[in-house]
């Protein structure tokens, strides 16, 4: 594992300073030149300066979700203890959890890589919810801003100088395969329409695939170019690319009979059993190994989370939801956001996403992933009726 070290107190304060950034804030030009190595400081970069993981890609890794611990039928206050945006009576700030980049990018304050623990002196975090991977890429060669920031890569250029970069987490390629449209889709089909939506989804993914895996592909190349241009070698740090969790389990696993409605005004998991089956059998496996497919070609480890949520996603018949009688907690409440179809309790862009329990899981895979040879491809689980720091890893499948 990469191991916590001890820094100055100029680099503890370049450290908060980056951590600021990591959240979206602007910082003023005078600082953004001090913390590129301006004149009378040192110089970071390879080999110098606070250690750095970095996290790049969509909402799975930027910590869209980290608002909700668990969920709750209760719409107001604190939603029986599952809204951490709460303050009192009825009002509500998001930032509490995701700073500035509220409504935008999401960067909650549970991120994977703030929830991964001592893993580097310095987590930035550079995701954001709704990113494809064009957002990704440097602008030089094909990049596109996003959300009011410049491609990811080319803000990586900014942290690679300022810091010792160990780690750069990886999550892309699920929205441009257009994953929050197929759960629209297939949440449609069971509430208005009364029909199956994984046989049209299935070849729309099967179309946009193998063009998907190739940028995804660019995007490690572009990661790479600005690493080099910073002067790391390949071997000074390591690429973690990682697959995507099921947020909703398997038909037999769901604890709502889909003979009734309670799936959408309880439960929060609008979906057919057949179309369970595909999204938790068929779509995220096969996600995952083409991902797999693309750090072998390409030298980074993977990260394989397929399985993560098992027994904890949405509906799922082994958790259950926050009461008065079954507070929040990591062991018994779900760990990704519900679809709240009533619309009452925050915006739909965290909906089936990594919550709060979620993301520290995530955190503790990437922690121990770091701890094994970085060539080496690996699924994590949970532990049935722990939390967190039950997290093991097994052989990728």
């Amino acid at each position: 594992m990469i191991g916590f070290r001890t820094v100055s107190k100029k680099n503890r304060t370049r450290s908060r300073v980056r951590r600021l950034a990591g959240a979206g804030l602007v910082l003023p030009l005078a600082v953004s030149a001090l913390l590129a190595g301006g004149a009378g400081t040192a110089a970071a970069g390879p080999g110098n300066g606070p250690t750095a993981v970095v996290s790049l890609g969509d909402s799975y890794i930027s910590g869209e979700g980290g608002r909700w611990k668990g969920n709750s039928l209760t719409n107001s206050g604190s939603r029986t203890g599952t809204d951490r945006a709460w303050t009192t009576g009825s009002s509500y700030d998001p930032s509490k959890v995701y700073g500035a980049t509220a409504g935008g990018c999401d960067r909650s304050d549970s991120a994977e890589v703030r929830s991964a623990g001592a893993v580097a002196d310095v987590a930035v975090n550079l995701a954001c919810s709704g990113a494809v991977t064009d957002n990704v890429f440097r602008a030089s060669n094909g990049g596109v801003p996003f959300k009011g920031e410049a491609p990811q890569a080319d803000q990586l250029a900014g942290v690679a100088a300022a810091n010792d970069v160990k780690v750069i987490a990886l999550s892309v390629g699920g929205n441009d395969l257009g994953f929050a449209d197929i759960i629209q889709e297939c949440a449609y089909d069971f509430v208005l329409w009364g029909s199956y939506c994984y046989d049209d989804q299935q070849a729309v993914v099967d179309q946009k695939m193998d063009a998907v895996m190739a940028k995804v592909g660019k995007s490690v190349d572009e990661v790479r170019a600005v690493m080099r241009g910073a002067g790391y070698a390949d071997s000074a740090y390591r690429i973690v690319l990682q697959s995507y969790p099921s947020p909703i389990p398997r038909g037999a696993e769901n604890r709502y009979p889909q003979s009734d409605w309670s799936r959408v005004n309880t439960g929060g998991c609008p979906f057919w059993n057949k179309d369970s089956d595909w999204a938790r059998d068929s779509l995220v496996p096969q996600i995952a190994n083409r991902l797999k497919a693309v750090a072998a070609a390409k030298g980074t480890q993977f990260l394989d989370l397929r399985d993560m949520m098992q027994g904890r996603e949405v509906c799922a018949r082994a958790s259950k939801l926050v009461t008065t009688a079954s507070p929040a907690s990591a062991k018994t409440s779900e760990w990704a956001r519900w679809i709240d179809s009533s619309q009452t309790q925050g915006p739909i862009q965290e909906d089936m996403h990594p919550n709060y329990f979620g993301q520290l899981a995530a955190g503790r895979c990437l922690s121990l992933v770091l701890s094994q040879p970085a060539a080496t491809a690996f699924g994590c689980r949970n532990t049935a009726g722990g939390d967190q720091s039950g997290m093991y890893l097994t052989p990728a499948p």
